[in-house]
């Protein structure tokens, strides 16, 4: 992938954000990083308020079940990945509208990659001009470089 000098690449998942800017050419690069963020997403039992099978409750002389509806439960869990995917692109929207970057690459796994879509402005995805589907938020930078030059 040609990653030209003072690129942004964003990396990103459903819990962490790094922004890196090419400070190295096209042909050499050389990445440092310019935000580290870190989004804490309880689990999803940790998040639900009655699970399914709960204790029955009495009221009025009658019982009381839990609904065995035809929908699935939600999933708290993957609504935190995808507000903290939205808080993303709304930051690279802004950093866009600022003209803090010329181009962008974003590196995301495929859910996260298609929520960001959904949520770029017009002058994020003038600048866009490549994407990577993975999931490298856990790898150091060297090994970041490495995946984005073998694309």
């Amino acid at each position: 992938m040609n990653i030209s000098h003072d690129a942004l690449i964003l990396v990103a998942d459903g819990r962490k954000r790094l922004l890196l800017r090419n400070g190295g050419s096209a042909e050499e690069i050389a990445l440092r990083v310019e935000e580290h963020q870190t989004h804490d997403s309880p689990a999803d039992r940790d998040q639900k308020s009655d699970a399914a099978g709960a204790a029955s409750s009495t009221q009025g002389g009658g019982t009381f079940a839990p609904s065995r509806g035809t929908m699935g439960e939600t999933d708290f869990h993957q609504q935190e990945e995808d507000r903290f995917a939205i808080q993303t692109a709304d930051l690279v929207n802004r950093m866009a509208l600022e003209s803090a970057f010329e181009t962008l690459i974003v590196v995301a796994p495929p859910q996260v990659l298609g929520t960001l879509r959904k949520h770029y402005h017009g002058e994020v995805k003038a600048r866009l001009v490549g994407e990577l589907n993975k999931d490298l938020t856990s790898m150091p930078v060297p090994d970041i470089e490495q995946a984005l030059l073998a694309a």
